[in-house]
C-alpha cells in the first residue's frame, strides 16, 4: 500500500484562513477587539529567525497584531526577567513567546516559567504543563507542536481512542506533552526514548507512531505495523548539494519506506511544521477571547457587613469597629488589574492611568454630581450623603458604583472644621489615614509650589546681579573645553522658550546680543508677582511677610504670603487635567506676573515646570479607598472651594466612569454608578463643576443631587433665629414649624431651578434627623417637586448606612436613565466678554440685579485681555453662605449687587477667578482647634479626630 499524505500546509492554510474570519466578525461587533503577541527573540541565530519570520507572516495574514522584540545575546537573565515583566504588565499583550534556544547563559527553564501563564501560548510555562500532565487538567494552553499533532491526527479522521501509540522522544516539548494528550484522547501510550530498549519491536505494535526523537531517517519502514499513522515531528537538516544552501531538510522517519506500509503519513516539511504556527495563532486569539470574555462578565463588589449601634457612636470610633478588606481585593472586585495598582499598605492605593487607555473603548458608566443647597452652620451632610448614596448602590442595588471626593486639607482637619470622610455609618476608611497624609499629594503639591517660588526669587535675584552675556552663559553653559567634541545645546526647556519668544534659532552660540537679552532676561515686576508660598496648616501669621532680608540677598525684600496648600494653583491643575502630559503642559501654562514690558511670565519661562511635574508625577493617579461597607473610593485632589472648582479630580472620574462602564457591543450589560461630590452649594461648587470641570473633561453628568436638611432649610427663612456653637439649638430648628421650613424652601428651590437650566434631572436627598417630621419632609418634597426636580427623597443613611439611602439610591437610577445628554447646556460661551460672563452667572445663578467692577478689577481684565487670557472660563471667589456675596442674606436673595473687587488668573487650571468678597487663602486656627484633642494611644493608634 502507500500512504496518503497528511498535508499540513493545506490544513493549516484552512485554519489560519478560518482564524481571520473569526476576528474580522469580532471586530466588527467591537473595535477594541485586537488579538496580539509578542515574539522574544535573544540572538541572531539563522534557524530561529527563519521560525520568527514564519510566525510573523502568519499572524499578519490572520489579522493579529505581532510584535517581535529582540535582544542582543549577551542580555543577562535578570534584564531579560525585567522585559517580561513589562509584557506580563501590558494588558494589549494577549500572547508571549519566547524563540527557542536562548544563550547558554541563560535558564530556558526560567524564562519560559517567567511568562505569565495567562499569556504562555506557546504552553511551556510550570502551571499549563503540569495542568497538561495530569488526568483531567485544565491548561490555559495546550504546548504548540503537540497541539498542531493532535490536530493533524483529527483533521484526517484518525481514530484514537482504545489505540496504541508509539511516541519516540521524550522532551518537554514534545514527546512528552504529545504523550499526555494521547493519554486524555484515551489511546494506550508507550514513550521511547535514547535508553529504550526493541524499540522496532515495540513501534511494530503502535496504530500511531509520533516520531520526535531527532535522528534522521531513524524510523524505517519495516518497523512499522502495516495501516499505521505516522506523525514524523523531525526537523534534521542533512547535506544536500543539489540545495542552494547545501543542505536540506529531512524527518526523524524514512518517508520512502514508511510510505510503503503506513496508511497515512506527514511529510518534512509541511507536515506538522505549518501546524505549529497556526496552533500558536490559535492561542493567541483564545488568550485574547479569555481576556475580552473576563472584561465583558459582570463585576461584583463584596460588601461589608455593618454592625449597627444606636446611639451611633464617634465617627472614629465607627471606623475602627470596621475591619476594612484589603485595597487589592477592592480593586480586584471593580477590574482593576494587579500591576495597575500601586498599594500604599493594606488600606489605600494609587491606580495607574494605563486603566484608561487599557478600557478606552468602554462606554461610560452614568455621571452623578452631589451637591448642597447653601450651606449653613447646621450642616447639610453632603459628604455623607455622597457616601451613603454609593453604599446604597454598590452593596444593597448591587450595582458598580464610586464615591469620589476630594483628598481633605491638613488644615481644617486640625483646625475647626474637623475631617471630611463623611459620617456616623457612611464614611471613608480608615478615616484617619484618609483624614491626614493619604499618599501624600498634598505634600507633592506643596513641593512643587514652592519650588516655582524660590525659582522666581532666585531669577530676579540673579538677573538684578549680572548683564546679559554672563546671564546667558550661566543659564545655558558652553561645555568645558576638556571636551571640544561635545556640542553646546539648548536643553528642553530652553527651546520651549525660544518658541516663546520667537525666536526659531537652535544653536546657542547663534543667537545675537538682542535675542539672548529676549531669551534670558524675563525683567519680572516684583509688583505683578502673584504666586505665593503654601503649606498645608491653618496659620493666620503668614497672610503677610517679607522675604529676602537676610544679608545674603542684597536688600532684595519683597512683601508676599502664604495660601494654604490647597488654594495653590498646583492643586487646581491636578484637578482638571486629562492625563500626565495635559498636567505637565498646564504647570508650563501658569502665570506668576508681568515682566516690566507688560508680557505674562510662566512657570515654562522660568524653566520650573518639568521639575514641579517630576515633583507631582505620582500625585496624578487617583487613590483608592473604600467605605464602611467596602464599596470603592477614588479620593483625588483638594482644591479650595472659594477661589477653585472644589471639586475632585478629572482624572479619577475618568478612571471610574470606565471601571463602571460597558463595552461597545454589549447592550445588555447594566452601566455603574460615579457619584463625584461639589463643594459647597449647587450655585457655588455645582456651577462650577459643569462650567469649568465639565468643560475641561467634556463629561456630562446625567443627574444632579442636591443635598438638604429640614432644619438647614428652616435657618434660611428670614426670621431664623442665631445659631450659637455650643448652644442647643433653639426650638424653632428641632420643633415642626412649617412656616419656616416654607420660607426656607425658596433657598432650595433657586439651587434646583440653577441646576434645571443646565438641561440636568435633579433629585433632592433630604438628609433625616430624628427631629424631622413627615410633614416636614413632605413639605420638602413638594416644594422641590415644584421646583422640577424628579423627586426629593429622605435618606437616614448617616444612622443605617447603605441601608437608609436604597430609596435614594433608586431615584437616582430612575432620573439617569430618563436623561438625556443632548439636553445638556453650558451657562456661557468662553466668546464672549469677561463681564458678560461674570453677569450671566451673577444674575442668573445667585440673583443679583447688578455687577460692579472696582478700578483694580477692571483694569487686570484689561491687561488680561491683552495678554490672550480673556477666553477662560470664570470662577467667583465669595463666601458660601449665601447666594450673594453678603453671608447675612440667607433665603434667595433679589436686588443685591455682587462687588468684583478684584480679577485674577489661573491660567494652568484654565480659569479666571473673580473675588467678590475678602476670602482668606490661609485660614486662621480658633482658640480651641481640633489638633488639641488629636494623639496616639499605647498602640500607636489615632484618636480624637472627628
Amino acid at each position: 500500500m502507500v500512504a496518503q499524505k497528511i498535508d499540513g500546509t493545506a490544513i493549516a492554510k484552512n485554519i489560519r484562513g478560518r482564524i481571520a474570519e473569526e476576528i474580522a466578525e469580532k471586530q466588527s461587533k467591537s473595535k477594541s477587539y485586537r488579538p496580539r503577541l509578542v515574539i522574544v527573540q535573544v540572538g541572531d541565530r539563522s534557524d530561529s529567525s527563519t521560525y520568527v519570520r514564519m510566525k510573523l507572516k502568519a499572524a499578519e495574514e490572520a489579522n493579529i497584531s505581532c510584535d517581535l522584540k529582540t535582544f542582543d545575546s549577551g542580555i543577562t537573565e535578570q534584564k531579560l526577567l525585567q522585559e517580561l515583566d513589562r509584557l506580563n504588565s501590558d494588558a494589549s499583550v494577549h500572547g508571549i513567546l519566547v524563540q527557542l534556544p536562548v544563550p547558554k547563559h541563560i535558564s530556558e527553564h526560567t524564562i519560559t516559567s517567567a511568562v505569565a501563564d495567562q499569556k504562555d501560548v506557546d504552553g511551556f510555562g510550570t502551571a499549563n504543563i503540569g495542568e497538561l500532565a495530569k488526568r483531567g487538567g485544565s491548561p490555559l494552553f495546550i504546548p504548540c507542536t503537540p497541539k498542531g499533532v493532535m490536530v493533524l491526527l483529527q483533521e484526517s479522521g484518525v481514530e484514537i481512542r482504545g489505540k496504541n501509540a508509539v511516541v519516540l522522544g521524550r522532551s518537554d516539548i514534545v514527546g512528552a506533552p504529545v504523550s499526555y494528550l494521547l493519554r486524555n484522547a484515551d489511546a494506550t501510550v508507550t514513550v521511547c526514548h535514547s535508553r529504550t530498549q526493541n524499540i522496532p519491536s515495540i513501534v511494530k505494535n503502535a496504530d500511531i507512531v509520533i516520531a520526535a526523537i531527532g535522528k534522521p531517517g531513524f524510523v524505517k519502514g519495516d518497523w512499522l505495523k502495516e495501516g499505521a499513522v505516522v506523525v514524523d515531528v523531525g526537523t534534521n537538516y542533512i547535506p544536500d548539494e543539489s540545495k542552494k544552501s547545501g543542505q536540506r531538510l529531512v524527518g526523524d522517519v524514512d518517508f520512502e519506506s514508511a510510505a510503503e506500509v503506513a496508511s497515512q503519513i506527514t511529510p518534512v516539511p509541511g507536515g506538522v511544521g505549518p501546524m505549529t504556527v497556526a496552533m500558536l495563532l490559535r492561542n493567541v486569539v483564545d488568550s485574547a477571547d479569555r481576556f475580552y470574555s473576563s472584561a465583558r462578565q459582570a463585576k461584583k463588589i463584596q460588601p461589608l457587613p455593618l454592625k449597627l449601634e444606636t446611639p451611633v457612636p464617634s465617627d472614629i470610633a465607627v471606623s475602627r469597629a470596621q475591619t476594612p478588606k484589603h485595597i487589592s481585593q477592592v480593586a480586584s472586585e471593580i477590574g482593576i488589574l494587579p500591576h495597575e495598582l500601586e498599594p500604599y499598605g493594606a488600606s489605600k492605593a494609587k491606580v495607574t492611568l494605563d486603566v484608561l487607555k487599557r478600557l478606552e473603548s468602554r462606554k461610560d458608566g452614568k455621571y452623578v454630581i452631589v451637591a448642597g443647597i447653601t450651606p449653613t452652620p447646621l450642616g447639610e451632610g453632603k459628604s455623607t450623603t455622597t457616601i451613603g448614596l454609593v453604599q446604597a448602590l454598590a452593596a444593597h442595588l448591587q450595582r458598580i458604583a464610586f464615591a469620589n471626593v476630594r483628598q481633605p486639607s491638613q488644615g481644617p482637619t486640625f483646625g475647626i472644621k474637623g475631617g471630611a470622610a463623611g459620617g456616623g455609618y457612611s464614611q471613608v476608611i480608615p478615616m484617619e489615614e484618609f483624614n491626614l497624609h493619604l499618599t501624600g499629594d498634598i505634600h507633592a503639591i506643596t513641593a512643587a509650589n514652592n519650588l516655582l517660588a524660590a525659582a522666581i526669587e532666585t531669577r530676579m535675584f540673579h538677573e538684578d546681579s549680572q548683564k546679559d552675556g554672563p546671564l546667558y552663559r550661566r543659564l545655558i553653559p558652553p561645555p568645558p573645553k576638556s571636551k571640544p567634541d561635545v556640542k553646546r545645546t539648548f536643553p528642553p526647556w530652553a527651546l520651549r522658550r525660544l518658541k516663546r519668544v520667537g525666536i526659531d534659532k537652535t544653536n546657542p552660540d547663534e543667537l545675537d546680543e538682542a535675542e539672548i537679552r529676549k531669551f534670558a532676561r524675563l525683567d519680572i515686576d516684583p509688583d505683578t508677582i502673584t504666586w505665593r508660598r503654601v503649606l498645608d496648616v491653618n496659620d493666620r501669621h503668614l497672610r503677610g511677610i517679607t522675604v529676602g532680608q537676610a544679608p545674603t540677598e542684597k536688600g532684595h525684600t519683597r512683601e508676599t504670603a502664604f495660601d494654604i496648600s490647597v488654594a495653590s494653583e498646583c492643586m487646581a491643575v491636578l484637578a482638571l487635567s486629562n492625563s500626565l502630559q495635559d498636567m505637565r503642559e498646564r504647570l508650563e501654562r501658569i502665570v506668576i506676573g508681568t515682566s516690566r514690558g507688560g508680557d505674562p511670565v510662566t512657570a515654562g519661562d522660568i524653566g520650573a515646570a518639568g521639575a514641579m511635574a517630576a515633583l507631582m508625577r505620582d500625585a496624578v493617579k487617583p487613590n483608592l479607598m473604600q467605605t464602611l461597607e467596602g464599596t470603592p473610593v477614588f479620593v483625588h485632589a483638594g482644591p479650595f472651594a472659594n477661589i477653585s472648582i472644589g471639586a475632585s479630580s478629572v482624572l479619577a472620574d475618568k478612571l471610574a466612569l470606565k471601571l463602571a462602564g460597558t463595552e461597545e457591543d454589549d447592550e445588555e450589560a447594566q452601566p455603574g454608578y460615579v457619584v463625584t461630590e461639589a463643594g459647597f452649594d449647587f450655585t457655588m461648587g455645582g456651577e462650577r463643576s459643569l462650567n469649568i470641570k465639565c468643560r475641561s473633561s467634556g463629561l456630562i453628568p446625567d443627574c444632579i443631587v442636591i443635598v438638604a436638611t429640614v432644619r438647614a432649610l428652616k435657618s434660611h427663612s428670614p426670621d431664623a433665629p442665631s445659631i450659637t456653637p455650643g448652644t442647643p439649638l433653639p426650638a424653632y430648628y428641632t420643633d415642626e414649624n412649617v412656616e419656616a421650613l416654607k420660607k426656607g424652601c425658596v433657598n432650595l428651590k433657586k439651587h434646583i431651578e440653577n441646576a434645571r437650566a443646565f438641561g440636568v434631572k435633579v433629585v433632592v436627598a433630604i438628609n433625616k434627623f430624628t427631629t424631622d417630621t413627615q410633614s416636614e419632609v413632605e413639605i420638602v418634597r413638594s416644594e422641590a417637586i415644584t421646583a422640577g426636580a424628579e423627586d426629593a427623597i429622605p435618606a437616614n443613611h448617616w444612622a443605617e448606612g447603605g441601608k437608609g439611602a436604597v430609596d435614594l439610591a433608586n431615584g437616582v437610577i430612575a432620573a439617569c436613565d430618563k436623561a438625556n445628554k443632548d439636553d445638556f447646556k453650558l451657562l456661557y460661551d468662553l466668546e464672549t466678554s469677561v463681564q458678560e460672563r461674570i453677569d450671566k452667572i451673577a444674575k442668573e445663578m445667585y440673583g443679583a440685579e447688578k455687577v460692579e467692577f472696582s478700578e483694580l478689577a477692571q483694569k487686570k481684565v484689561d491687561t488680561y485681555v491683552k495678554q490672550g487670557f480673556g477666553n477662560l472660563p470664570i470662577c467667583i471667589a465669595k463666601t458660601q453662605y449665601s447666594l450673594s456675596a453678603d453671608p447675612n442674606l440667607k433665603g434667595a436673595p433679589t436686588g443685591f449687587t455682587i462687588p468684583i473687587r478684584d480679577v485674577r488668573l489661573a491660567v494652568g487650571a484654565g480659569y479666571l477667578y473673580a473675588l467678590a468678597a475678602d476670602i482668606q487663602t490661609i485660614p486662621g486656627l480658633p482658640t480651641a482647634p481640633g489638633y488639641l484633642s488629636v494623639d496616639i494611644d499605647a498602640n500607636g493608634e489615632i484618636e480624637g479626630l472627628f
